[in-house]
């Protein structure tokens, strides 16, 4: 592999998680690319310093087109709205798999999620924990990671497993989506909890994680797989307490209407979709980070109060006062 290559692919850069490890690229030194159906819309909306390339994830000859010439691939790409899972997200890696392959061995880049593993059975996380997933999502995470291990050493990969997004830039996340309602000032918070034990991740340090990551090229195993603890919110309310102080005063709290997600979940769509990982907020998961700690030493930590009011304030749910530090390491 082309290791001292500081070119980048990033697919779904114009997304919460892919925009993020983007920026975080270019500010490491970085080049760095993204593919878009709309170029115009791309460069409009998307991070600044990418060179943009006009194509789909789903083809895999503009993947191709779009990665010759690099050392990595961000594979950053989910189906939108939680749709399309079982269509779409496999030829998606195989198209990246293809691409990296052609492009003489880049690195497979991949945000990983906690799906792959039965949360009733696995309350924390590490790169030995046995993934046996519980719902059809799950079942096609396991299967993706499965084919970037087989692809190794060939194409080496990187897997960061981590919770639940949120920061600025951010929508498609249940913080945005549904413990707060973007765009409007704070009245209530909706709690989708229904146990204690739910692991968070700032999406500004997993991006920084990322980037330190890629920095140290020869320290990664040809398929790595590492976890990101973020925020641990240990007894369920620290997320609460966090929105609350940024408010300036006590919000009353609902919690989410998981029993009407279960009563429409058969008709498909979201509901089917969201009742499927409902058991991602009954019970406790955290991220064991060990691995990753002994790579950087320490992983980008900022505080959830600083974290979660930068959030609010993106999402123009609080007077843009709040200004972002750089991740700061615990």
């Amino acid at each position: 592999m082309m290791e001292q290559n500081r070119t980048a692919l990033v697919l779904g850069a114009t997304g919460g998680i892919g925009g993020g490890i983007a920026k975080a690229l270019c500010r490491h030194g970085w080049q760095v690319r993204g593919l878009a159906r709309d170029l115009a819309a791309a460069r409009n909306r998307g991070p600044a310093h990418v060179e943009w390339f006009e194509g789909d994830a789903m083809r895999g000859a503009d993947v191709i087109r779009a990665a010759q010439g690099v050392s990595v691939i961000v594979h950053a790409v989910n189906p939108p709205g939680y749709r399309d899972w079982d269509r779409l997200v496999l030829p998606m890696i195989d198209n990246t798999i293809a691409a990296a392959r052609a492009a003489g061995g880049a690195r497979i880049v991949l945000p990983g999620t906690i799906y792959n593993f039965d949360p009733a059975k696995t309350p924390v996380i590490s790169e030995t924990s046995r993934q046996h997933p519980k719902s059809r999502k799950g079942t096609i995470r396991v299967e993706l990671e499965e084919r970037l291990r087989l692809a190794a050493p060939e194409v080496p990969s990187l897997i960061l497993r981590a919770g639940d997004f949120f920061g600025p830039g951010m929508r498609a996340s249940w913080f945005a989506q549904a413990m707060v309602s973007a765009g409007n000032p704070l009245k209530r918070i909706i709690n989708p909890a229904r146990g204690a034990g739910h692991s968070w991740a700032y999406l500004p340090d997993l991006a920084e994680t990322f980037a330190r990551l890629l920095d140290l090229p020869e320290r990664l195993k040809p398929f790595e797989m590492l976890q990101f603890e973020g925020i641990y919110d240990a007894d369920g309310q620290q997320m609460i307490r966090a929105i609350r102080n940024a408010a300036e005063r006590r919000l009353p709290v609902y919690g989410f209407p998981w029993w009407l997600i279960s009563l429409v979940a058969p008709f498909g769509g979201f509901p089917r979709e969201a009742a499927e990982i409902a058991p991602y907020w009954k019970h406790p998961i955290r991220l064991d980070n060990s691995r990753l700690t002994g790579l950087l030493g320490n992983e980008p930590h900022t505080s959830p109060e600083i974290a979660v009011r930068n959030s609010l304030a993106a999402l123009g749910c609080l007077e843009a006062r709040a200004v972002l530090p750089a991740p700061q390491e615990q």
